[in-house]
């Protein structure tokens, strides 16, 4: 048989040729378009469907989050410069596993007068508040990291040992006590390894789908959790200082 594709090369200007050619073009383009729709998709800004539920859902995590920092003796002993330092630098991924412990499930929808067609519009004209709208694409991430949390079905002594290993990182800005924090992170990672052993002694891989898991956490942004769970709560108070004025309050 004579090769099709040999063929339409001696003869370019054939019906057939021009069949294939605007098929190819024809699916090329169909492509493309599914392409710039799975994006357009993924950047569609979104807002909590059940608003008043699942913003005291999450306040609750919060609350909860800092009542388990604030009685960890090791943390209170820190100069209370680390301690907001540590706080402000760690609280997103803390309150990630809290989701995840807490078993909360929310459900998102389109933010009101926003559309595909409106932002494909507005282009670059977007003003800052609205880039920083949760997006599709970031609620997507974030469910997939409490799903993975799910999936290993985490103990509360689990649970509590990752939160001091994540809490514990001397990489946060403005540490006068480093060398003690990063102590202090070791120890959190020995105790965690220690409860795993204890726990799954047959499981010798769940180490590092924990760490997996606890990496995975940080690829949520702070401006995401912020503005779905609590602005609507907050307004526009800062989140960092009203994080520290929940740490130290008497």
């Amino acid at each position: 048989m004579f090769p099709l594709e040999e063929f339409t090369n001696r003869h370019p200007h054939t019906i057939l040729y021009n069949l294939l050619t605007e098929r190819e073009s024809g699916k090329l383009n169909q492509d493309a378009a599914s392409a710039h729709n799975c994006q357009c998709e993924q950047r569609r800004t979104v807002c909590l469907k059940n608003l008043k539920d699942t913003c005291q859902a999450a306040f609750s995590v919060l609350v909860n989050t800092i009542c388990f920092v604030r009685t960890l003796p090791s943390f209170s002993q820190l100069p209370s410069a680390d301690q907001s330092s540590l706080l402000r630098h760690c609280w997103a991924p803390l309150f990630v596993l809290g989701l995840a412990q807490e078993q909360i499930v929310f459900e998102v929808t389109d933010v009101p007068n926003s559309s595909i067609l409106r932002q494909i519009l507005l282009g670059a004209g977007s003003t800052e508040s609205e880039a920083e709208q949760p997006t599709l694409a970031g609620v997507h991430r974030l469910r997939s990291c409490v799903r993975r949390l799910w999936d290993l079905d985490l103990s509360p002594k689990e649970y509590a040992y990752l939160k001091r290993a994540l809490l514990f990182n001397p990489a946060a800005r403005g540490l006068s006590a480093s060398s003690c924090v990063e102590s202090l992170q070791q120890e959190a990672q020995r105790a965690l390894q220690e409860v795993l052993c204890l726990l799954h002694p047959e499981d010798a891989a769940r180490l590092s789908h924990v760490r997996g898991a606890a990496c995975s956490v940080h690829t949520v942004s702070r401006s995401l959790l912020t503005e779905l769970f609590f602005k609507p709560l907050i307004g526009n108070t800062n989140m960092l200082r009203f994080l520290t004025e929940m740490l130290f309050v008497q």
